[in-house]
């Protein structure tokens, strides 16, 4: 590689003008393999420049972004530094080695297991400094996909100026430490998991009960009493390591899988395997013999997948003749890195690259694991398992913020205990508002505790909160054509599900203000309300923040303003969460009943979804349903896979004309496929009828009327229907906004008059909405 610049103990590589290595070793030994965090350093050649013995520097390093300073010796802050060419702070953009980036934007933490609210996150590599450090020094090195021991360096890092331009900062992030790998289209529909003492009649009288009730469920997980807990010898120990089905729960085992898999469910058993393979197990013959151990001693196999031949036998005679039977992927828990010490790998990072690997091997690429965070590189190995949350609003009004921030460490697809998992109380409305958002979220998988009225089934629930529960979990499933466009996109173009407000408006402050609100895809803008609702008013209510241009809520139709020089600023006065009265162009609390959420699509969006909401999530839908929000040119590309195959289809519309092409090189896409296009609040504006090809249809008259102002009422009514407060004070509201004199701006006026906080939030934005 020719971007090299080497002494005899240090070693700077720069891999692009924004990205470069930082090497000392005393030995003047440096490592090229692979490492747990890095995959690739072959990068295109970069245009740099050197100066050597320049003003007492021994090197110094310069590219179009930044500008290395090194005086010799092992690295320290007195000797090398570096200025990033960005004029993000209020001093000099200066990194001094081993300074911690104070404007680092977050990155995501191994766990949340015991966490009530907020806790802090471990640093990513997006600042808005504009440049950030990532370590890599303590890592083992990878060769032929087994960890080893790597070149002691006393500094191995790399140091990221990328400015604001997160996205090509994240792409070149994988491309240094490899691709996220495509998920099984069945992982992005709706999970169901509870550490809970099933029977394997109950387990499957629960799987029809959510057929019966229209439900899908897609993953059926079963938590760690699937295995014998209640009847080892306690001369074993623990019974949290256990690879033996427990026959007083699950009597035929073998039917009970096969049973789920003629459901179209996808299975995955919980295992703590600390404990290894003792002499209780079924397998335990097996392993034995392939291991060498004293049977009648009932020698344990120690758990060490550093050990080869421990770790062929654990696969080959534990868990692959369990996948035979059905398994189809394994929930790996409880290794979180207690017993790591210099000459072992961390037992967490085994147990995800093995497990990950052999996954891959025997599902035609397409693997798939539920484990812990284990670093920086985890993203090659997904999916993420959170940990145990406590039950409280304080834990779900973190969640939206610590999933977004992932991936800024290219941690993209995390599962959380959707709607928590220990403690608290019952809460229907807590429930269903983190429902709404793990039906936005990278994979939603519902869970609870074994406490008996813990259980997140929706009709458990009052009959309103069960109804938005099912439609939910339907829409959940409905969406997967979307989701999977969005998988197939983070694995081939580096684009995560999930973005920060930042990583598209960079440069406004609203975008770092607005921590619980993300982008969901390339469509959909999420303002999840994790807040309880108001008491007097039955409400929910969120401050979110528009950006440019205008925005359609999904569930509504209604067309909110973003930013844009001529709108006046009083019109979208808001009152935030704290109660504090302000003014901001396109700041805006919005209150929505138990209902929805505001999901938001740019006009022009295009979003497609499975007409039937219990299609299985395994098989390309024949028919799908193409959401269109507002009469706005636009393009958008449809991703599908099946194994290794992917297919697109391109849809293009303008001037309300339709075109539809698709790439589908191994014959994926369903032949007699018909799209159904659904039309929402469509103003032709004179450009003629909607223009389908191909036989294809649509529905929702388009409309050349102005709705916005009635659909605007109707919001308003809903929510003051279910408020308790006096039926006169509602009628104030409502002859005032239906006073024909009354303009948007003297709405916001009069909104001042009202004492109660949040109703005053509701009729302003009933002003914006029609302003």
């Amino acid at each position: 590689m020719n971007n090299i610049v080497q002494g005899s103990n240090y070693r700077f590589t720069l891999l692009t003008e924004r990205l470069i290595r930082l090497e000392y070793s005393s030995s003047g030994q440096f490592e090229d393999r692979k490492t747990q965090l890095v995959a690739n350093r072959e990068f295109d050649p970069v245009d740099y420049d050197v100066q050597q013995g320049r003003n007492g520097h021994e090197i110094e390093i310069e590219t179009k972004f930044f500008h290395l300073y090194y005086d010799g010796g092992q690295f320290a802050a007195s000797n090398l530094h570096i200025d990033a060419k960005y004029q993000y702070t209020l001093h000099d953009s200066r990194w001094y080695f081993g300074e911690h980036v104070s404007g680092n934007l977050g990155g995501t933490n191994a766990t949340l297991d015991l966490v009530d609210g907020a806790t802090p996150i471990d640093d990513g590599i997006m600042s808005r400094d504009g440049y950030a450090f990532l370590d890599d020094k303590d890592s083992f090195a990878i060769e032929d996909n087994h960890f080893v021991h790597r070149q002691q360096e006393e500094a191995d890092g790399y140091f990221f100026a990328y400015g604001r331009n997160y996205r090509e900062e994240l792409s070149d992030y994988y491309r240094l430490s490899g691709k996220t790998p495509l998920i099984p289209r069945y992982a992005l529909g709706n999970w169901w998991s509870r550490y809970y003492r099933y029977t394997q009649h109950e387990y499957l009288d629960l799987m029809d009960k959510f057929d019966c009730e229209k439900v899908p469920i897609s993953v059926a997980m079963i938590d760690m009493d699937w295995h014998r807990t209640d009847d080892v010898p306690a001369r074993f120990g623990s019974t949290w390591t256990g690879y033996t089905w427990n026959r007083k729960l699950f009597p035929d085992p073998w039917r009970f899988l096969q049973e789920l898999r003629k459901q179209h469910r996808h299975v995955s058993l919980n295992t703590h395997p600390a404990g290894g393979i003792r002499a209780f197990e079924d397998s335990y013959p097996a392993v034995a013999k392939a291991l060498g151990l004293d049977t009648e001693k009932e020698e344990p196999a120690i758990f060490d997948l550093d050990d080869p031949q421990f770790r062929k036998a654990y696969f080959d005679d534990v868990h692959h003749p369990m996948e035979k039977e059905g398994v189809d992927f394994w929930w790996l828990d409880w290794q979180q890195g207690s017993s790591r010490s210099k000459d072992k790998v961390e037992p967490l990072w085994n147990l995800n690259h093995y497990h990950f690997l052999d996954n891959e091997r025997s599902h035609d690429g397409e693997g798939l694991i539920l484990s812990r965070f284990a670093g920086p590189g985890s993203h090659r190995y997904p999916v993420g398992f959170s940990g145990d949350t406590v039950i409280t609003w304080d834990s779900l009004n973190f969640q939206p913020y610590f999933t977004s921030t992932a991936t800024n460490i290219g941690y993209t697809w995390w599962s959380h205990d959707i709607g928590g998992h220990i403690w608290g109380s019952f809460d229907p409305a807590l429930s269903l508002r983190w429902l709404q958002l793990g039906v936005f979220s990278p994979i939603n998988r519902l869970h609870s505790s074994d406490n008996p009225f813990s259980g997140k089934e929706p009709w458990k629930y009052r009959q309103d909160v069960r109804e938005y529960m099912d439609e939910y979990l339907r829409l959940r499933n409905r969406l997967v054509p979307y989701l999977d466009s969005a998988n197939i996109r983070t694995h081939c173009e580096d684009r995560a599900l999930i973005e920060p407000l930042y990583y598209r408006y960079p440069d406004n402050e609203e975008s770092y203000l607005y921590k619980n609100q993300y982008f969901f895809g390339s469509e959909l803008m999420v303002a999840p309300i994790t807040t309880p609702q108001d008491k007097k008013l039955n409400v929910g209510f969120v401050d979110a923040w528009m950006p440019e241009g205008q925005w359609m809520d999904i569930f509504t139709d209604l067309i909110y303003q973003g930013d844009r020089e001529d709108v006046d600023r009083t019109m979208v006065s808001s009152t935030n969460l704290d109660g504090q009265f302000t003014t901001g162009e396109t700041a805006i609390r919005l209150g929505r009943t138990l209902e929805n959420i505001p999901v938001f699509a740019k006009l022009g969006a295009i979003v497609p979804m499975t007409a039937d909401p219990m299609q299985n999530a395994d098989v390309l839908p024949e028919r799908l349903d193409i959401h269109v929000y507002g009469n706005k040119d636009n393009d958008y590309v449809m991703y599908e896979h099946l194994n290794r195959s992917i297919a697109s289809t391109k849809i293009s519309i303008r001037g309300g004309i339709v075109h539809v092409e698709s790439e589908d090189p191994d014959g994926i896409i369903p032949e007699g496929r018909r799209l159904h296009f659904k039309l929402h609040a469509f103003s032709l504006d004179g450009t003629g009828e909607f223009t389908l090809a191909n036989g294809q249809t649509f529905e929702g008259k388009p409309e050349n009327d102005d709705r916005q102002q009635s659909r605007a009422r109707e919001q308003l009514l809903q929510q003051l229907q279910g408020a308790e407060i006096p039926y006169e004070e509602k009628r104030g509201v409502l002859k005032k906004i239906d006073d024909d004199l009354t303009s948007p701006v003297n709405l916001v006026t009069y909104a001042q008059t009202i004492t109660n906080v949040n109703l005053r939030s509701i009729v302003v934005e009933y002003a914006s909405l029609i302003g």
